[in-house]
């Protein structure tokens, strides 16, 4: 089996009440609205790092129920 037949792994979510809305976001989306907070400039990896972070992690306001 190649690296382009395998089947892309599904992401963890964690849920966590009162800090996220009913609005799903990534981990990577997160170190990008605390880095541009901080006054960090993005870099040209940055895009690249904050979807694979994004991909290996979600964090949601809503019970898995809800969906």
């Amino acid at each position: 089996m190649t690296d382009q037949d395998k089947p892309e792994p599904q992401s963890s979510r964690l849920r966590l009440p009162g800090f996220v809305n009913d609005e799903d976001i990534g981990l990577g989306d997160v170190m990008k609205r605390f880095s541009r907070a901080t006054g960090i400039r993005p870099c040209r990896g940055c895009g690249q790092r904050a979807a694979a972070l994004n991909r290996w992690l979600v964090f949601s306001g809503r019970s898995g129920r809800q969906r």
